[in-house]
């Protein structure tokens, strides 16, 4: 199985005390670029979030969002903090000791001191714990968002991979065809060169069709190429680096069989081959 580098996921939880959601997307990169946005409170678990992701993906740059949406509270399940209260009693008398014409705070202000008021929130375990869990459900849903993607890639592959094979075998029998007519025309330039005495042209004539006549390498190592995308696309994995190179193999190849093109129609076809090489060369820049 092969993989895309892009990908979607996104997981949600009920807890007592709020809800909690995870996102996760992806698109392609040349390394495995991980970011990730989360409260503060919860940055401790960055490092156990960029292990679960990079177990599963080596290639590619991947954001993480989590949000923790506590529920709202009412009037009857606010608790005073008693511990302030009494240490803001204790600093009250103690400030009206030394400055007897202090003014003592009203009630209001008590309230509104930070950290008197208490409510009930998510406990931290509960929270973190939370949050491993999701993320682990959202890997899976991730992972498999990327393989039903890479399955695309593999078939698209595939597809222009018998494309070129079949043009490829329409171009072999023209061969020996193009080659007679080529040679027909050369031994005419050569006659009339011969006839001239001209021997700089004699030469180049030569030159010319020592470097056109033979394209049979070219034709093999397509073949070879191709039979290696096929491979590698069957092995699975990580495939997207050996994949490129190859495009740059192919399309080698097909630019020498355009430059040796005896007849118009191998030079059609060499463009058609360039054509789908392209097409394959765009979509595996998407693959892990």
């Amino acid at each position: 199985m092969i993989y895309s580098m892009t990908g979607y996921a996104a997981v949600a939880a009920e807890l007592p005390s709020g809800a909690l959601t995870l996102e996760l997307r992806s698109v392609n990169h040349r390394y495995l670029d991980f970011q990730v946005r989360m409260p503060e409170d919860l940055r401790s678990l960055e490092p156990a979030l960029r292990e679960a992701v990079s177990a599963q993906m080596q290639r590619g740059k991947i954001e993480c969002r989590i949000n923790y949406a506590a529920r709202g509270v009412s009037a009857t399940t606010t608790k005073l903090n008693n511990e302030l209260l009494n240490q803001l009693a204790d600093w009250s008398r103690q400030v009206q000791t030394v400055m007897h014409d202090a003014r003592g705070m009203s009630v209001s202000e008590v309230l509104r001191w930070e950290g008197m008021l208490e409510s009930p929130s998510a406990a931290a375990d509960e929270l973190r714990n939370a949050v491993l869990a999701l993320m682990h459900e959202a890997v899976s849903e991730f992972s498999a968002a990327r393989a039903r993607e890479g399955e695309k890639l593999k078939e698209f592959l595939l597809q222009r991979v018998a494309q070129i094979e079949a043009i490829r075998s329409a171009v072999v029998p023209r061969i020996p065809a193009a080659i007679s007519a080529y040679e027909a025309r050369l031994a005419a330039r050569l006659r009339e060169a011969v006839q001239s005495q001209d021997n700089d042209r004699l030469h180049q004539e030569v030159v010319l069709f020592a470097t056109r006549i033979d394209v049979d390498e070219e034709l093999s190592r397509l073949a070879s190429h191709l039979a290696e995308v096929r491979r590698i696309v069957d092995q699975g994995g990580v495939v997207g680096k050996r994949l490129d190179f190859l495009m740059q193999e192919l399309n080698r190849e097909a630019n020498t069989l355009g430059s040796k093109a005896v007849d118009a129609e191998v030079s059609r076809a060499s463009m058609e081959i360039k054509l789908l090489i392209e097409q394959m060369r765009e979509q595996i820049q998407n693959l892990e």
